[in-house]
């Protein structure tokens, strides 16, 4: 499981979904590591944001775990690996043998590779349970469900560059890429706009994307500005109104029938819905004229190729499975899928969060989204791995943190943090601390939730070992890894390995990440064709059947990969956050991330150059209700929700709409997710991360901010 034995490789960035490539090299001091472009990677072309630039200064950070740690009498001391192995052992034997397979939980990573993921979702079910899972509940479990739903697949239809080439129309809701995705931002989607392509975007909160594309000053582009929550009466606004345009005007094509009729099913069901739908009320709910709904619907329907671009504002809600539902409505019902320049695609937000969900480490499925319970696909895999596979679904990683002290009393956390990630973060902690009875952290630096943990284990970094990763829009690529900094450091893969063979004596014998690869594509039918040779430096984008195979750029050209080979169309109606203000708390609290932090900033905020623009975290607030407040710009205020309470700075600024607060999960002590709402969509599991109930104090002195927290 060594490293490749060169001082330059052509590696993957560690921070978003975009999966641009870059080079690292290896100075002459150890642990030195250096950022060099990569100019003909196959999706940056040699451009890179702050965050991939500054990505290698973390690498040999002097915060970095470099030994095992066992705690006793409430304090770490530094243990072996044969100490840390005997000790995990013994207690995962103990808590299955004490309350069952179920007793235990297992967390993912989607800053780990393709193959240590496959690994800990075998690891989990070789114990017993199928309660494995990662952090994509936290953003796009609903999109996942949605999609794979009603077209057959939890992932991008289309890829960046064919929407480049083709789309004439972006509707970008939800999702920020001039923020969250730079290089998607400013490769893809302004070289697109600077060729005559249109973007409607859809958000709470004007940003570098609104910005990007001068939206405000153009009569081309639009920025729909939204109150957090109404995303489907806003969407039901668009779909009625082009229905209406189409039945006064059929010669005009507004909607295409022939799609409707020959692909899709359902269609009834949503003009049913909209009969009685208020256009003017719904309109009204949202906070936007109801002309500028109608124009953009406009603008969506009569382009030739449009194209919808979906985040993290849509599926954070309880609502997320029906929000992602109707822009699948509002594509299918313009026929806008199956070609190049259209479809729904979701921007992944962590390097490997696609790769992650695609390898199995979820409760409900197996490698390439084969359906746990379904006893063909489970006695598939089963052949392979020579062990029955549970055939019940498991808990989601939300659940899990729920049922502790209840049903769970043992965790294992690889390169996770929810006690940063989770909402409800106070509750989370309690929880951890006092009703878990094991809690065992594979991670590289001392995280929040490593702090209570009983055993942690010091992991490689991205930049010393190699595996594979899958980026937003389905393409698997090669990560190659430099020499390991710290010598007492282990690779993920090495890790599980070890546990896996201690606890079970054969299936995990891997010597290195191909050889799990290799296993991992005789199990996922998406992937099967594929190999690391085949690979090479271009990837590839999956569904790959068979070796020789170049794999799809977009999905769906014939038909869908459901049942019947259908689209599904269905109305949805509007519901609002599970939290909304009162007389208490009466304004709305939504969050988003920085274009120079990641989550919750375990790599980032220990970045010099990331944490130089912004060094703590801060909260929006409209200028009405700064004058109500009593706040200037730059003050200290309390944010509290029902949940908790942070102290930050105020920015006074007229982004964000009136009634409304805006801020960030990236600072520890004063992390969004301590206010955040732990309530679930009730299919996918998701929480509603984007709308609860807050109110705001003044006179607060500064406070510190701690720069811990979780990628």
């Amino acid at each position: 499981m060594s490293s490749e034995n060169t001082s330059q490789v052509k590696t993957i960035c560690p921070y978003c979904g975009v999966g641009c490539g870059i080079q690292v090299m290896e100075g002459e001091e150890p642990g030195d590591m250096r950022f060099l472009p990569w100019g003909d990677a196959p999706v940056n072309e040699g451009s890179i944001c702050i965050k991939g630039g500054a990505a290698t200064e973390v690498v040999d950070h002097e915060d970095r775990l470099t030994d095992p740690l066992i705690k006793e009498d409430g304090e770490f001391r530094e243990a072996t690996w044969e100490e840390a192995y005997d000790y995990i052992v013994s207690e995962l034997e103990r808590i299955r043998d004490e309350y069952g397979p179920d007793g235990m939980g297992f967390f993912g990573s989607s800053k780990t590779m393709n193959e240590e993921n496959y690994l800990i979702q075998k690891l989990a079910r070789r114990y017993g349970t199928n309660q494995v899972d990662n952090c994509t509940r936290m953003c796009h479990a609903s999109t996942v469900w949605a999609l794979r739903t009603s077209l057959g697949m939890g992932a991008m239809t289309n890829s960046m560059a064919d929407l480049e080439a083709a789309a004439d129309v972006f509707w970008i809701q939800g999702a920020n890429p001039g923020e969250q995705h730079p290089i998607a931002n400013s490769q893809y989607f302004r070289q697109a706009v600077l060729e005559g392509a249109t973007v409607i975007q859809v958000d709470p909160h004007a940003n570098k994307t609104t910005r990007s594309f001068k939206i405000d000053e153009t009569d081309r582009h639009m920025h729909l500005q939204l109150k957090p929550g109404t995303d489907i009466p806003l969407l039901n606004v668009v779909i009625k109104t082009i229905l209406e345009k189409h039945e006064a005007n059929p010669e005009e094509g507004w909607i295409d029938e022939q799609f409707i009729e020959q692909r899709t099913e359902g269609f009834e069901h949503l003009r049913e819905t909209l009969e009685v739908f208020d256009k003017e009320a719904a309109a009204e709910e949202c906070g936007i004229p109801l002309e500028d709904i109608e124009l953009a619907a406009e603008k969506y329907a009569m382009a030739n190729n449009a194209a919808i671009f979906t985040g993290m504002g849509m599926s954070q809600h309880t609502c997320g499975v029906d929000n992602v539902q109707n822009e699948i409505n509002l594509a299918l019902i313009t026929g806008n899928v199956g070609r190049p320049g259209t479809g729904i695609n979701p921007l992944r937000g962590q390097n490997n969060v696609q790769g992650t969900c695609d390898v199995g480490a979820m409760p409900n499925v197996l490698p390439g989204y084969q359906l746990v319970d379904d006893d063909e696909a489970r006695q598939s895999v089963e052949e392979v791995w020579g062990f029955e596979i549970p055939a019940e679904p498991g808990l989601t990683n939300v659940e899990i943190s729920h049922a502790i002290g209840d049903t769970v009393h043992g965790l294992y956390v690889m390169g996770e943090n929810p006690i940063m990630s989770e909402p409800d973060g106070n509750d989370t902690e309690r929880r951890f601390e006092e009703d878990l009875e094991f809690l065992c952290v594979q991670d590289i630096f001392m995280t929040e939730t490593a702090t209570l943990a009983d055993v942690v284990l010091p992991a490689t970094t991205w930049a010393e070992r190699g595996g594979t990763v899958t980026n937003t829009d389905r393409r698997v690529q090669r990560m190659r890894g430099l020499s390991k900094v710290h010598e007492n450091t282990k690779h993920d893969l090495e890790i599980l390995c070890e546990i896996g063979s201690r606890l079970f004596g054969e299936g995990f014998d891997f010597e290195d990440p191909e050889e799990v690869f290799e296993e991992l594509r005789e199990v996922c039918p998406i992937m099967h064709g594929m190999t690391y040779d085949a690979l090479g430096e271009e990837g590839i984008q999956w569904p790959c059947y068979e070796e020789g195979d170049e794999g799809d750029q977009y999905l769906y050209e014939d038909s869908f990969e459901t049942a019947n080979g259908l689209g599904h169309i269905e109305g949805v109606v509007h519901q609002e956050p599970k939290e909304t203000p009162d007389e208490e708390y009466p304004l709305v609290l939504t969050t988003a991330r920085l274009v120079e932090h990641y989550n919750t900033g375990t790599m980032s905020r220990r970045s010099p150059t990331l944490s130089r623009q912004h060094p703590e975290n801060f909260v929006d607030i409209h200028p009405a209700d700064a004058d109500r407040y009593g706040i200037e710009d730059g003050d200290y205020v309390r944010l509290k929700s029902r949940r908790g309470q942070i102290e930050l700075k105020a920015q006074v600024t007229e982004d964000i709409k009136e009634g409304v607060v805006w801020t960030t999960p990236h600072f520890a002590a004063a992390s969004a997710n301590r206010l955040t709402n732990d309530v679930l969509d009730e299919r996918a599991k998701i929480p509603e991360y984007k709308a609860a109930a807050a109110e705001i104090e003044v006179g607060i002195e500064p406070a510190e901010q701690s720069a811990a927290g979780d990628d």
